[in-house]
């Protein structure tokens, strides 16, 4: 049986569920006149920009030149949630007291529209400006660890199953689902695997004071984040009640401009607790592990190394 598109929209007009709109089926017409029908509203063009995993990514434009971007799945392939699991994502984080994170437009399963941010240069104020507001994103909370909606990382299957206890949150639904994939891969050996297993089995002794579920990004590395003249705006994430910690250093992962100034912000509105500097490692190591399921063996030495350094830092 054909389920009911899901379709949810924000956008000018707000006709995306309107009854004295007919429903379109999703897979026909152009991408303009998909995005037309989910957001009420006309587009007058829409371009394809390139791809991302298992989507396409696009340009569009309003008839008033409102500029958006657009991800969507090819009319051949499956919906598998993850478009849904991002807006859900975005909708969440968005309901936080300034939150940087992009509000999404509308959504159904195969098409989730954005609004375009025009970029610019990062600069020491858009910086502390960020780390203030991430610190009030993460400080709002949530019910648990987890979600209430079915998760993904780029795409791959994120278990959101919510927890109480994070120690075991993350050695069972962040660490062994992908250190388990990339064995299963051959991106790494049995031997790289029971150096990952050793931090798996420590969590609870390298996790440090117990803190509250944050309400987190769960993806933030630098290309998620997109600088404006004043501000940043956070895009893509894997959003969950998870440890505050893990955004951090995740921006540190691969390098963000004025991550100090974000950090030193960040502190003056919720302080890291005692011996963060020392859990980093622990933190990367989730992102670094999706990164070998992703590319293969190219992330394998980086991520090995951060277990051993997690342990270290006991």
């Amino acid at each position: 049986m054909d389920r009911e598109p899901i379709v949810r929209s924000f956008g000018p007009g707000g006709g995306g569920d309107r009854p004295d709109r007919p429903r379109r089926d999703p897979l026909t017409g152009t991408l303009a006149d998909r995005i037309s029908a989910l957001l009420g509203t006309e587009v007058r063009r829409a371009a394809r920009a390139g791809s991302s995993h298992d989507w396409t990514l696009s340009y569009a434009e309003l008839a008033d030149g409102t500029r958006l971007f657009v991800k969507s799945l090819s009319r051949g392939s499956e919906p598998t949630g993850v478009l849904l699991a991002e807006a859900r994502g975005l909708e969440w984080l968005g309901r936080c007291f300034g939150s940087p994170v992009i509000q999404p437009l509308g959504w159904d399963e195969r098409l989730l529209v954005l609004p375009l941010v025009e970029q610019r240069e990062p600069t020491p104020a858009a910086a502390e400006r960020l780390g203030r507001q991430l610190a009030g994103t993460h400080l709002t909370g949530a019910d648990s660890f987890g979600a209430d909606w079915p998760g993904y990382v780029g795409p791959l299957p994120l278990d959101n199953t919510p927890a109480r206890h994070w120690p075991r949150f993350y050695a069972e639904q962040r660490l062994r689902p992908y250190l388990r994939r990339a064995l299963d891969q051959g991106a790494l050996t049995p031997t790289d695997a029971r150096a990952v297993e050793k931090v798996v089995d420590s969590v609870e002794d390298l996790a440090g004071e117990p803190e509250p579920p944050a309400r987190i990004h769960g993806d933030l590395w630098s290309g998620n984040v997109l600088w404006r003249e004043r501000d940043a705006v956070l895009i893509d994430p894997a959003a969950h009640g998870g440890h505050r910690e893990a955004d951090l250093a995740m921006l540190a992962l691969f390098g963000l401009p004025y991550l100090d100034r974000v950090r030193d912000a960040y502190n003056e509105v919720a302080p890291l607790s005692s011996g963060w500097r020392g859990r980093v490692a622990l933190h990367q190591l989730h992102p670094l592990l999706v990164h070998v399921c992703l590319f293969g063996a190219a992330y394998r030495t980086t991520a090995l190394e951060a277990a051993r350094t997690a342990l270290r830092t006991s």
